[in-house]
């Protein structure tokens, strides 16, 4: 059976797009980690801190008591320990106090007593908390070899948790490095304490979960903010680039054809020169709407503004635009000043004359366009409305996206004019004329855009 190889698809395969969304993933991963490494190292801080601090507290009272006791704690005229003192004044069942001795060796205490070693000279009958004998001996022996109090983690007989506290003591009158003579043992119960110290665990790793996958959101919704300028970029671009193969597919594919006709000799040479110089026109118009869409888009076109005579723009546009058998009538008041930028005013103008000569007439009649300039101080506005068919409805609510028209064919003309007048802070609206047709309005702030660019 032979194995199917699937393709491999190396990083070099994916898109732009897929390469900044997978940035975005990465960006979120790290930026979670990250507070997740810092949360874990500050949780692990706490646990180990607030563990640390009930041993400590244990450990204080432990140690009073202990040294209390030992204040008690006599001895007879042969050196031997007298603890009827201790056991008349002290109570050493609750918490268990224990007594434990070293062996005389020669009449020397020995300096390294084993556990076993060690005579219990005093246990409590009935303590509150049961103790192995081992874990007693071996606390004592603990102190006595460090020849310092030690403490130490340990359980009674039925598993409950407790802290062992050992101090050890000397004969009277000894030197300074005279050995312990033995140790008193204290137990305290550690349950409760356990038992905080164990809630405290569960809700700082709780807490910490939780903040990490609010971390992770977090980091999320701010890698989208930083890619999000180059995913508009890279959807600004593959919008050009849809927009110029759509756009130009159909003239070059007219070019193409009238080659091949005119190598066959089909068509006489003065009629190709000039469908060639029409089409050849054609894409020179498409292609500048197109980069001019495109600056827009991306934000690239700098508005140049300055005082502009709209009427007088909209009559040069009318006077250029007009063909044979179309009627084109303007209609301005005297002088209506706009601050904006000629050229791509200009570009609107003509786009909405266009579109209403082109496509806002019926069939086999010409078409009929009345363009009104005016304005009411604030606001200027020119009106372009035909007597056309109106608006078919499939194409009312996307009629400003580029490849759509009032007649449902493809362009960009009805897309840069919306374009150029928000840039101006205006707007561009259509809505039914009174012939029946379409009216564009067109709205520019008389006083120029808020700002420029």
């Amino acid at each position: 059976m032979r194995a199917v190889r699937r393709p491999f698809r190396s990083a070099r395969a994916l898109t732009p797009t897929a390469r900044v969304r997978r940035l975005r993933r990465r960006i979120t991963v790290l930026f979670a980690l990250t507070s997740a490494a810092g949360l874990v190292a500050m949780a692990v801080l706490a646990v180990r801190s607030d563990g640390v601090r009930w041993r400590e507290q244990l450990d204080q009272g432990m140690n009073a008591d202990t040294n209390w006791a030992l204040g008690l704690l006599e001895t007879d005229e042969d050196g031997r320990l007298d603890t009827e003192v201790l056991l008349d004044n002290a109570g050493t069942a609750c918490p268990p106090l224990f007594l434990l001795s070293v062996p005389a060796a020669s009449g020397e205490p020995s300096v390294t007593p084993a556990p076993g070693e060690l005579v219990v000279e005093h246990a409590p009958r009935r303590p509150c908390l049961t103790m192995p004998a081992g874990a007693v001996r071996q606390a004592a022996a603990t102190a006595v070899r460090a020849d310092e109090p030690r403490s130490r983690d340990a359980r009674t007989a039925d598993g409950e948790p407790v802290r062992m506290f050992a101090l050890p003591f000397y004969p009277p009158d000894a030197e300074e490095d005279a050995a312990p003579q033995g140790a008193l043992v204290t137990v305290a119960d550690a349950s409760a304490q356990r038992a905080d110290h164990r809630r405290l665990t569960w809700v700082v790793s709780g807490g910490c979960a939780l903040l990490v996958l609010l971390s992770a959101g977090v980091g999320h919704l701010l890698s989208g903010r930083a890619v999000r300028p180059a995913l508009e970029a890279l959807d600004r671009q593959e919008s050009f680039l849809a927009d110029a193969a759509h756009d130009l597919r159909t003239p070059a594919a007219s070019l193409r054809t009238l080659a091949e006709t005119a190598l066959r000799g089909e068509t006489d040479s003065t009629d190709v020169h000039r469908r060639t110089l029409r089409l050849a026109e054609g894409m020179g118009t498409l292609v500048d709407g197109l980069l001019t869409r495109a600056r827009l888009m991306s934000g690239t076109a700098v508005l140049a503004v300055e005082p502009l005579r709209l009427d007088q723009l909209v009559e040069a546009v009318v006077e250029d635009a007009a063909g044979e058998g179309q009627r084109v009538a303007v209609r301005a008041e005297q002088a209506v000043v706009v601050i904006a930028d000629p050229d791509l005013v200009l570009r609107a103008v003509a786009n909405l004359v266009g579109n209403a000569l082109v496509h806002g007439h019926l069939p086999g009649e010409p078409a009929e366009v009345e363009v009104t300039v005016g304005g009411d101080g604030a606001t200027t506005a020119v009106t372009v409305e035909d007597a056309g068919p109106g608006l078919p409805p499939e194409v009312a609510g996307a009629l400003f996206d580029r490849f759509r028209s009032g007649s449902g064919s493809t362009g960009l003309g009805l897309s840069i004019a919306s374009w150029v007048a928000h840039a101006h802070g205006g707007s561009l609206t259509a809505e039914a004329g009174r012939r029946g047709g379409t009216r564009f309005v067109l709205r520019l702030p008389a006083g120029g855009p808020a700002t420029e660019g």
